[in-house]
């Protein structure tokens, strides 16, 4: 969801793996040389997501060792929730639609927000989005309120627990 912490959180992770961050909005934003917002305003949300699909696509077959944060909507195809599923080990960063608007209720770059009733959008990308994320993602992190050092140790918990990652390898990040 927009504002669950994937690209904070990754990034963080990346740095406890010792692994490149890539995030695909911003890999977006290098390929059409603008802003998503920019973007979508004149190509539409069709456009935009075929371009996410094959930023995704590329990203999964050409970064295997990479933390990558995915665009909250990626999702929505499932060519992307199968690739996602199969070339990664994917966590959905899950909040509630109330924690979400906290977070995002002063942010005017998400094309998806910029609505009369942000709450009620969030809500309605709830309902439809999150089946879409537990269907992709091997492991489910409420985030709630947890400080991102405890969020990124409780998916470092997790990788080790499924010996995905060497324990004595990854650095567990500041408080």
């Amino acid at each position: 969801m927009p504002g669950g912490g994937k690209s904070t959180v990754g990034r963080q992770l990346a740095r406890a793996l010792s692994r490149r961050f890539i995030d695909t909005d911003t890999e977006v934003e290098r390929r059409i040389g603008g802003t998503i917002r920019e973007f979508f305003d004149r190509a539409g949300e069709e456009a935009f997501r075929d371009l996410e699909e094959e930023v995704v696509g590329t990203l999964m077959s050409n970064s295997p060792d990479a933390v990558v944060a995915t665009g909250g909507g990626s999702i929505l195809r499932a060519s992307n929730r199968a690739v996602l599923r199969d070339h990664a080990v994917v966590f959905y960063l899950r909040a509630t639609p109330e924690e979400l608007f906290r977070r995002l209720r002063r942010d005017t770059q998400r094309p998806l927000l910029q609505v009369r009733d942000p709450l009620r959008r969030l809500r309605e990308l709830f309902a439809e989005r999150d089946p879409l994320y537990r269907e992709t993602a091997h492991y489910v992190v409420d985030t709630g309120r947890p400080s991102v050092p405890m969020l990124v140790n409780m998916i470092l918990a997790q990788l080790e627990l499924a010996g995905l990652v060497d324990p004595n390898a990854a650095r567990k990040p500041p408080r």
